[in-house]
């Protein structure tokens, strides 16, 4: 069987299975699951891979999954990754009214059409002509939310980083892996349904805790320091460095309040922030990073606080392959016009696919079919088919087309690949972000 007549036989593969794919995604929707919570969301993703015959390893990451096909064969790994967490969005009509829960950020189309991937190479007995293996791997916790829960588990021994792509990487699951993919959704313009090439930023995460005097505020506010003003103060320091970010780093500092005092009539003594320093490039985010602590101890020296900084590592700046994104490109030209494909952009929100991207050949593509801006309650797929069908599909062609003939294209880009840094440079570039801040 020659390439064409492959690709062939794996889109009817997938025509066939649309019920499936489809529905797999709309249970997940009905369900959602914050970060290293992913429980039922994990068995469910088992379950259907296993119903291929795949063996599946789960719990990989405190919850997630991986199967692996052609594992006994040689030849380049390529992983095909969906994401399982949702984010938190009370006002989502499917939200969970207890958790806030909700699938708003489209991880339920990428886990599916991840499924659709699966189902396409396996079903059609494709891995068989295809001269390497192929990871299906349901990641946990993309969404960098529940920074006090993530905190505790990690204090528990559970797990070492936020973000599951992080901690992956730190268990060696991403070790023999030598290229990788997945989707992201996104609303686009009508009259097109793929991005490739896009630009992302970064981020360091940070909670902040401001630590005052507490005393009645009605009858003695001047013994006491006030750590809601000392956190006001910093958040408006803040604001003064924003003309010194230079354009094109990107730099985008979002703080909130978690914890604003205890009792109206007591001058709060314990404050808690929660933000994040994004950018574009690392560079910019440590220059910015400096100033937003700069800005945080001045907050508190002002009113006579004490302010803790705890820094936690964040996700690092989406990077392209221009080689994966030409093939996924002409893969994407064999379904949609050619005016349907946007290249290029810019990406204003962070993943920690952005790590993945450092370490080996990736892409990590948009594709629309749905409605409504990312993490908002009018968040909606529009059109199944292209949401979950159509990456489905583009991801299985531009597998085959990096394992087929003795994985001769994979190994091309592979050998063409400067890593931007090494396993042993990214883990000490998370360990020098993961401090604790004291003034």
């Amino acid at each position: 069987m020659n390439k064409e007549q492959l690709k062939q036989k794996v889109l009817e593969t997938i025509d066939k299975n649309r019920e499936t794919i489809i529905a797999t995604g709309e249970k997940i929707f009905e369900n959602p699951e914050l970060g290293y919570k992913e429980f039922e969301t994990t068995k469910l993703i088992k379950s259907e891979l296993e119903k291929l015959g795949l063996s599946v390893e789960k719990d990989i990451a405190v919850t997630g999954v991986r199967a692996k096909a052609n594992k006994d064969k040689d030849g380049p790994t390529v992983a095909v990754m969906g994401e399982l967490d949702s984010v938190i969005c009370y006002d989502h009509e499917k939200s969970n009214k207890e958790t806030g829960a909700a699938h708003a950020c489209g991880h339920h189309i990428q886990t599916a059409a991840m499924l659709g991937v699966a189902i396409g190479l396996v079903s059609s007995e494709a891995v068989k002509e295809l001269d390497g293996k192929i990871d299906f791997i349901g990641v946990p916790a993309e969404e960098y939310v529940e920074l006090e829960y993530r905190s505790k588990i990690k204090e528990e021994g559970k797990m070492t980083y936020f973000g599951g792509k992080q901690e992956l990487i730190l268990k060696g699951y991403l070790d023999d892996v030598d290229m990788s993919m997945m989707i992201h959704s996104l609303n686009l313009p009508e009259d097109k349904k793929v991005v490739i090439g896009s630009k992302g930023n970064g981020f360091v995460g940070k909670e902040v805790q401001f630590i005052g005097q507490e005393a009645h505020a009605g009858s003695a506010p001047e013994e006491g320091i006030n750590a809601l003003n000392a956190a006001m103060l910093a958040m408006n320091n803040i604001h003064a460095n924003r003309e010194t970010f230079l354009d094109g780093d990107h730099i985008r500092v979002h703080p909130i309040i978690t914890k604003g005092g205890d009792l109206v009539n007591v001058v709060p003594a314990d404050v808690r922030m929660e933000t994040y320093v994004r950018g574009r490039t690392i560079e910019g985010i440590e220059d910015a990073n400096k100033k937003v602590n700069r800005a945080l101890k001045a907050g508190a020296d002002a009113v006579g606080a004490k302010v803790k900084i705890t820094e936690i590592p964040g996700y690092l700046p989406l990077l392209n392959n221009n080689d994966m994104d030409s093939l996924f490109k002409e893969n994407a030209l064999a379904l949609v016009k050619d005016s349907e494909i946007e290249e290029g952009g810019e990406f204003g929100g962070s993943t920690d696919f952005g790590d993945v991207l450092h370490l080996m050949p990736s892409i990590h593509p948009f594709i629309g079919g749905v409605q409504g801006n990312l993490h908002t309650r009018n968040f909606k797929i529009t059109d199944p088919e292209t949401a979950y069908i159509l990456p489905a599909k583009i991801m299985a062609l531009t597998v085959i087309d990096l394992l087929f003939d003795g994985a001769k294209k994979a190994k091309e880009i592979i050998d063409n690949f400067e890593p931007a840094m090494t396993k042993e440079e990214y883990l000490k570039f998370l360990d020098k972000n993961s401090r604790i801040i004291e003034n």
